[in-house]
């Protein structure tokens, strides 16, 4: 469904209905809702999912003026928008990178709102190194005759982080995160999205982000880690799990930034935690 936020801008909204407990799902910077669809198939009939694209993602319009726009603080508020929009009073969300930064935003701006939160490779400092990766990526427009070969040079390209992938799976990853023109993969995102990383010197510290993991409060939190993450470092989690003692952590083997949540590993260990906090 489109909706229109406050201040004009149209939405892409996908919600499972029915009468299980709500759990909204927040993709990663250049993803949208269709990123969750393996994970949402997991969830239904338990959950009522809620995918949202972020505006200048998938069906979602795209910024007048992005630096403006494309920022935590409006994508948050969107998503808090659309929890009033909903009549939605207490949810779990799934955030994937820059979801789950939303999330934390959106647990620290409303506390009690947020009743489980599931971070998916993201934590309370960015490495720098694939800040660096994503930046040099972001915006650049495919150039594959076909989601075929989308597939081969996405399994060529992430093999050291991803091992063992076949070719099935990536060509599914490659139609859930890109869109389609006359046969040929093109993005789904707004190119302008690359304003939202700043060049990064080579001595250039993790992004901090300790005071919003903090603002969270005891907010119930699970930590999924892509074993082979260059964005959340085991050294990260682990300091993260020394500050709150009560937070749960899955690491998911063979898999960089980010797991792609259909993972047994993954699916369990959500499940799992979205049922405790949630279906109570």
């Amino acid at each position: 469904m489109r909706l229109i936020a406050p201040d004009g801008r149209g939405l892409h909204v996908e919600d499972s209905g029915g009468d299980g407990p709500p759990v909204l799902c927040l993709a990663g910077l250049t993803r949208d809702g269709r990123d969750f669809a393996p994970l949402a198939a997991h969830l239904a009939g338990r959950f009522r999912v809620i995918r949202l694209d972020s505006r200048g993602r998938g069906g979602s319009d795209r910024a007048t003026d992005p630096a403006a726009e494309y920022t935590v603080e409006v994508e948050a508020r969107d998503a808090l928008w659309l929890t009033e929009r909903l009549g939605l009073t207490r949810i779990g969300v799934v955030g994937t990178s820059r979801g789950g930064i939303l999330g934390m935003a959106m647990a620290a701006a409303r506390p009690g709102l947020v009743a489980a939160l599931v971070l998916n490779d993201i934590g309370a400092e960015i490495a720098p190194e694939g800040l660096r990766r994503i930046a040099g990526r972001i915006g650049r427009a495919p150039d594959w005759p076909d989601f075929a070969a989308a597939a081969r040079a996405l399994a060529a390209e992430n093999a050291a982080e991803f091992p063992g992938l076949p070719p099935a799976a990536w060509e599914a990853f490659a139609r859930r995160t890109l869109a389609e023109a006359d046969g040929r993969p093109v993005l789904s995102y707004d190119p302008a999205l690359a304003v939202t990383i700043p060049p990064l010197p080579d001595d250039a510290p993790p992004v901090d982000l300790w005071p919003l993991f903090s603002a969270i409060g005891e907010t119930p939190v699970l930590v999924l880690r892509g074993a082979n993450s260059d964005i959340l470092t085991a050294a990260t989690l682990a300091r993260m799990r020394a500050a709150r003692p009560d937070l749960e952590a899955v690491t998911i083997p063979d898999r960089g930034h980010a797991p792609f949540l259909d993972e047994p590993e993954a699916v369990a260990a959500i499940v799992r935690f979205l049922t405790g906090r949630l279906c109570r």
